[in-house]
């Protein structure tokens, strides 16, 4: 599976990771039931995974304050996102 992963265009043309650098190896590892390593190799796997379930579930049913419970969702995955790529940065220098 992992020899049809898409090879990362911003570190190949910068040699620097970008923000998403890791998710298809963290999905991965979630898929095989690594999940430890999966977190370790991308931390917001699993908030992007409730936020793509919540979502699907919203598009079949209604439900109450769905606007907010995304929002939040979207804003604590960018959190997660950044702060885990300035971590993983930092680790690198």
């Amino acid at each position: 599976m992992e020899e049809h992963m898409l090879p990362c265009l911003n570190k190949q043309l910068f040699g620097i990771d970008c923000l998403g650098c890791g998710i298809q190896r963290a999905a991965v590892l979630l898929f095989r039931g690594e999940f430890v390593a999966a977190f370790k190799m991308y931390p917001a796997i699993y908030t992007l995974f409730i936020l793509a379930l919540f979502l699907i579930l919203n598009f079949f049913v209604t439900i109450k304050h769905a606007r907010i419970i995304k929002m939040v969702l979207i804003i604590a995955n960018l959190l997660i996102i950044v702060i885990g790529y300035i971590v993983k940065m930092s680790n690198y220098v």
